[in-house]
């Protein structure tokens, strides 16, 4: 008689399991349940019996009840067919597993992780990047996937997903990092050729207004403490101070107004120039201690940085103040400039601390879109953006003071 799921369920409480040895429970074709005490208890495994070239064998088919009888008996049907076919279940398994080893061994994380081991003794922070960049943008739907059977519309579609962050820069770098695994193959006989290679012109250019921007962050550190060290007017370098830890358009840093700072909350509200609608910026402490620095001196009036050519306070700071004290302190407009902590800020948020993109790209003040296209408004994602201006002015401090900073907590 075939085998009912109530005698593989209570196979243990049998007359045959009185002696507490193991025995077995036959089904058809083959197919049976061995059971057996254990420390726990009893165990239940299935087995399927079959001849091959003359020899009898066993194939394992998984525990009851793991695997329901139905299911074992779906698996024998699949083995008979092996064996109809003269293909040895056995044989078979141990070369799918050593196959899918194999592919493992062979997939773009590993040789990705293994270029990056062989291309330095430890990851220095540059390295690091490259690797988080990787991690966010190409392991979770690339990873896994035998490196040889990338094509590159797979790349073109992760290059895509960082495309439509509003992260072109990103998506540049990251195809550069995917040529240097692929050659890197090539070397090792992974695969024939570097497919990114195909990819030339596929993204659109990286940049179009250009505004040169340090995003590195050994070089971002040592423009902080160049910062620190400018000698001009207290106006001039406080501005400077704040200027990354708002990462606002440099006009509207300028044109800030004391009738729009709130100290007790923490916020700066005011309209923004491009958009005209009215934008949050939550204040760290770093930035209010600047802010508080400053009031006894720019307080009274009506700008928080007003023009030093003109004492009545009337106008604010000129566009040309910040830039030029960013060039008394090496640092000319063709390798930073004001509106270059935009980048900055946008770069090392996204690839180094692993904020979400949408909070960086609501705390910078452009157009984010809800699933259903509505705009967001003003107030969307508030704490958390007022975290983030925390920890970015946190990291900021780290790095200024020497820190070896490698990775945040990923937010989720």
């Amino acid at each position: 008689m075939v085998l009912s799921d109530i005698a593989c369920r209570n196979a243990h409480k049998s007359d045959k399991a009185k002696d507490g040895k193991a025995f077995k429970l036959f089904d058809d074709k083959g197919l049976f349940l061995l059971v057996k005490p254990t420390e726990s208890g009893w165990g239940k495994w299935w087995r399927f019996k079959y001849r091959f070239d003359g020899k009898e064998k066993q194939l394992s088919l998984g525990t009851y009840p793991e695997v329901s009888l139905g299911q074992a008996r779906e698996k024998r049907d699949e083995a008979r067919k092996l064996v109809a076919a003269t293909i040895d279940p056995g044989e078979n398994r141990k070369a799918v597993k050593e196959a899918r080893a194999d592919s493992f061994a062979n997939s773009f994380e590993v040789i990705a992780r293994e270029w990056g081991s062989k291309k330095v003794q430890t990851w220095d922070e540059k390295n690091n990047r490259s690797k988080r960049m990787l991690e966010r943008n190409i392991f979770p739907w690339l990873g896994a996937k035998p490196i040889a059977d990338i094509l590159p519309k797979d790349i073109l579609a992760s290059l895509r997903r960082i495309e439509e962050r509003g992260t072109i820069e990103t998506a540049h770098r990251t195809l550069q990092i995917c040529g240097q695994v692929f050659r890197y193959a090539v070397a090792t006989g992974r695969v024939d050729r570097d497919i990114t290679q195909d990819l030339k012109g596929a993204l659109p250019p990286a940049k179009g207004e250009h505004f040169a921007a340090i995003t590195e962050p050994k070089e971002a550190a040592e423009l902080l403490r160049a910062i620190d060290s400018y000698q001009g007017s207290l106006p001039a370098l406080c501005a400077l101070k704040l200027a990354p830890l708002v990462f606002v358009r440099p006009g509207e840093l300028r044109a800030m107004q004391w009738q729009d700072v709130n100290l007790q909350t923490a916020e700066w509200r005011y309209l923004v120039t491009k958009t005209n609608v009215q934008h949050i910026v939550p204040l760290s402490r770093q930035a209010l201690a600047i802010l508080e620095e400053l009031q006894p001196l720019t307080g009274h009036g009506r700008y928080v940085f007003p023009s030093e050519r003109t004492p009545s306070g009337i106008r604010c700071m000129s566009e040309n103040t910040l830039n030029a004290a960013l060039k008394r302190l090496g640092y000319g407009k063709d390798k930073m400039t004001v509106h270059g902590f935009r980048a900055m800020a946008r770069t090392i948020l996204d690839e180094v601390l692993g904020v979400r993109p949408d909070f960086i790209e609501h705390q910078l003040a452009h157009a984010v879109r809800d699933p259903n296209g509505r705009a967001y408004n003003r107030t969307a994602h508030l704490p958390e953006r007022h975290k983030m201006m925390q920890q970015w002015a946190d990291y900021l401090d780290a790095i200024r003071n020497g820190a070896t900073v490698l990775q945040f907590p990923r937010q989720t």
